[in-house]
C-alpha cells in the first residue's frame, strides 16, 4: 500500500491523520488509496494502512465497529467503511479543516 499522502503546493490547515483498515485482495481499499491520493493535493493528510488481520487491525475495526474493508478514521475518529466516497471525504475536510 502507499505510504503518506503529501502535497508539494503550500498548504494550510492541520494535517489529517488518516488510518485506512484494509486487506489483501481488497478493491475498495485499492480506490481508497486512490481517493486519499487525489483529495492529498487539495488537503494535508498522512496516511496510515493497517491490515485488518493484524491485532491492531482487529483492536481498531472491533473499537470503532468497523464491518468490512477499507475502514477509515479520521484523526482517530470513525468516518466510514466500504467503498469510500471522495465527495463526502472532501466535504467533510472542507468543513473541519478550514
Amino acid at each position: 500500500m502507499p505510504g503518506p499522502v503529501t502535497n508539494d503546493q503550500e498548504m494550510t490547515g492541520t494535517t489529517v491523520e488518516v488510518t485506512v483498515l484494509t486487506q489483501p485482495d481488497c478493491r475498495f481499499c485499492e480506490l481508497a488509496a486512490e481517493v486519499l491520493a487525489r483529495v492529498g493535493r487539495d488537503h494535508p493528510l498522512s496516511v496510515r494502512h493497517i491490515d485488518l488481520a493484524s491485532p491492531d487491525g482487529r483492536d481498531l475495526a472491533a473499537q470503532h465497529g468497523v464491518l468490512f474493508a477499507p475502514g477509515i478514521l479520521l484523526d482517530g475518529q470513525m468516518f466510514s467503511y466500504g467503498r469510500l466516497s471522495e465527495r463526502r471525504l472532501r466535504r467533510h475536510l472542507t468543513r473541519t479543516t478550514r
